[in-house]
C-alpha cells in the first residue's frame, strides 16, 4: 500500500474510533443516577425553579437533539459550560491538563527507560537465574492493579515512613527552584505507581521478541563476522526488536490515562483524571464528557501516530 494511503486509512479509523468514544461517552453520563440541577441548586426549590434550569442547561430537550446539538457545538470547539463553575469547560480542563501530561509522560519515559534494559538483560540471560527473577517479577507486575499499587505506596512511603507527600502536586507558596523541587517530589509516588503497573509488560514483551532476533540468520551472520556479541545485540537485534513494542507503547498510553484517572483520584492529584472524580460526584455533565472527550482524543492520537511510526519502520505493515 502506497505510503499516503497508509496514512488516510489509519487517520479515517481514528476518526471513526473517536466519534464512537464521543458517542457512547455522551450516552453514558446520561445514564448517571440523580438530577443534575440537583447538585447545582437546593433540593427544596420548587418545581418552577428546577425546569427553568433544566431549559438553561438544555437538558429539557430530547436526548437525540442534545446529543446532536452536542455533536455541533463539538466540531466549533466547544465543549460547553460546567454547570458548578459556571465556566467554559475548555478552561476548566486546561487548568488539570498540564498535571496530567506530566504525570503520563514521566511514566512513559521511565517505563521505556527501565524497560529496555531489564528487557535486554533478561533476554541475555534467557533461563538462567536472573532471566527467571525478572519472568516472576513480570508475571506478579502483571496482576497488581492500580489502586492496590497506589495505596500501599501511599501507606508504607507516605503515611508510614512519611518521605513523600500523600496528595496534591505542589506545596502552596513556593516559587523559583522551591517550587520545581516540590512538583517533583509530589510526583514521586503517583508517577512510581503508574510505572509499576505497566513496566511488567513492556520487559516482558522485549524479552520475547529480543530473544525471537537473536536467533534470526542476519545475527548469526553478525556473529559470523566477528562482531561482538554485545554490539549483535543492542545495534541489530535490538532494532527489530523495539518494532513490536512500538505498539505496546500506543497501547500502554492509553492504559496511561486509565490508570491516570484511578491515580489521581487516590493522590488528590489535581489532573484531569481528578476532574473526572469530582464531575460524576456532582454530576456535572458538561466537565465530564470534556474530560472523556479530551483523553479519548489523547489515546486516538496516540495510537495513529504509533500507527505511522510502526509502518514507516517497517513497510510490511503498509503491504498488509
Amino acid at each position: 500500500m502506497h505510503l499516503t494511503g497508509y496514512v488516510l486509512q489509519r487517520l479515517l479509523r481514528g476518526l471513526v474510533t473517536f466519534w464512537f468514544a464521543v458517542t457512547v461517552t455522551f450516552f453514558l453520563v446520561r445514564l448517571l443516577p440523580g438530577d443534575p440541577v440537583l447538585a447545582v441548586a437546593s433540593p427544596s426549590m420548587t418545581e418552577e425553579i428546577r425546569l427553568r434550569m433544566l431549559q438553561e442547561f438544555g437538558l429539557d430537550r430530547p436526548l437525540a437533539v442534545q446529543y446532536f446539538s452536542y455533536l455541533r457545538e463539538l466540531v466549533q470547539g466547544n465543549l460547553g459550560i460546567s454547570f458548578l463553575r459556571s465556566q467554559p469547560v475548555t478552561t476548566v480542563l486546561m487548568e488539570r491538563l498540564p498535571w496530567t501530561l506530566l504525570l503520563t509522560g514521566t511514566a512513559l519515559v521511565l517505563t521505556v527507560l527501565l524497560g529496555i534494559p531489564l528487557g535486554v538483560l533478561s533476554a541475555t540471560r534467557a533461563r538462567g537465574w536472573v532471566d527467571q527473577v525478572v519472568q516472576v517479577a513480570g508475571v506478579v507486575g502483571q496482576s497488581l492493579f492500580v489502586p492496590s499499587i497506589g495505596i500501599f505506596l501511599l501507606y508504607t512511603l507516605g503515611l508510614m515512613a512519611s518521605i513523600f507527600p500523600i496528595g496534591g502536586a505542589v506545596k502552596s507558596g513556593l516559587t523559583g527552584i522551591n517550587w520545581f523541587l516540590s512538583v517533583a517530589h509530589h510526583l514521586v509516588l503517583p508517577c512510581l505507581t503508574l510505572v509499576m503497573a505497566q513496566l511488567a509488560a513492556y520487559v516482558l514483551t522485549l524479552r520475547s521478541t529480543l530473544i525471537e532476533a537473536l536467533g534470526e540468520e542476519y545475527c548469526d551472520l553478525a556473529r559470523a563476522k566477528g562482531t561482538p556479541e554485545r554490539k549483535v545485540v543492542w545495534k541489530h537485534a535490538l532494532r527489530n526488536a523495539l518494532l513490536p513494542t512500538t505498539t505496546l507503547i500506543g497501547l500502554q498510553i492509553g492504559f496511561l490515562v486509565g490508570g491516570a484517572v484511578l491515580t489521581e483520584t487516590i493522590y488528590a492529584y489535581p489532573g484531569v483524571g481528578r476532574a473526572i472524580f469530582e464531575a460524576v460526584g456532582q454530576l456535572d455533565f458538561p466537565v465530564l464528557q470534556g474530560a472523556f472527550v479530551l483523553l479519548a482524543a489523547t489515546v486516538v492520537l496516540a495510537n495513529l501516530l504509533t500507527d505511522l511510526v510502526y509502518g514507516l519502520l517497517d513497510p510490511r505493515v503498509r503491504a498488509g
